[in-house]
């Protein structure tokens, strides 16, 4: 039996997390290939070692079982990718740097990609195709919606529930909430890079500064 992984997309995104995916592979004793999907491709070439190739000369390469890590910033288009993925019956890759840190009772759906120095503590929910880059953490009992982005360096503290297709931004912190009434972040809320979140942001806005204040609503 044959299997072969896949980061989907070769930009900057993809090529930060083909090291924790082969780091992942190793960990696993698992020698199978990992390529890069890039759909600007015409043929297949070489990125940073890897084979690179489209989707469709994906789709024809000969493997029992295929896996695929969504490395595509736009929360939508990962949603969109990973439609065309289960369609396809081709699985979601889930992966995390050898140095994450994993506390109790942590569930994640399919598709994260957990950067070095990330840390997941206790009771926490988290959805598909979360991305959680460099430095950032989720701390006790918060719950994060599917296609959730973290730059670099977040702070998501206790008791703050994330909506789907929100980003927040490098550097941001978000205040505590409570067991009673958590800090909510709604759908496709942007969150600037090193805001100071206090309370909770409606779906579609963005809030910047600090204290964080709406600048955009999509309402």
């Amino acid at each position: 039996m044959t299997t072969l992984y896949a980061i989907y997309g070769a930009s900057g995104c993809g090529r930060s997390l083909m090291p924790i995916a082969r780091q992942q592979l190793a960990r696993e004793q698992d020698q199978s290939e990992i390529v890069f999907i890039d759909d600007a491709l015409t043929e297949i070439g070489l990125v940073n070692g890897h084979r690179a190739m489209n989707y469709q000369a994906f789709l024809d390469q000969s493997a029992s079982e295929k896996y695929v890590q969504i490395a595509i910033a736009n929360s939508c288009v990962r949603e969109k990718i990973a439609h065309r993925l289960e369609a396809d019956g081709i699985q979601l890759w889930s992966i995390s740097a050898d140095n994450v840190i994993f506390m109790d009772e942590v569930q994640i759906a399919e598709g994260s990609a957990l950067s070095p120095f990330v840390t997941i503590t206790s009771n926490i929910k988290i959805g598909k195709c979360f991305h959680a880059n460099l430095y950032s953490y989720v701390e006790h009992d918060c719950v994060i919606g599917d296609f959730v982005t973290f730059a670099p360096g977040v702070k998501c503290n206790g008791n703050i529930h994330i909506h789907d297709h929100a980003y927040i931004g490098a550097g941001a912190m978000i205040k505590q909430g409570t067991p009673d009434q958590p800090l909510v972040i709604g759908k496709g809320a942007i969150v600037g890079m090193g805001a100071v979140v206090t309370k909770s942001v409606p779906a579609g806005a963005t809030v910047v500064g600090n204290p964080a204040r709406i600048v955009t609503t999509s309402q």
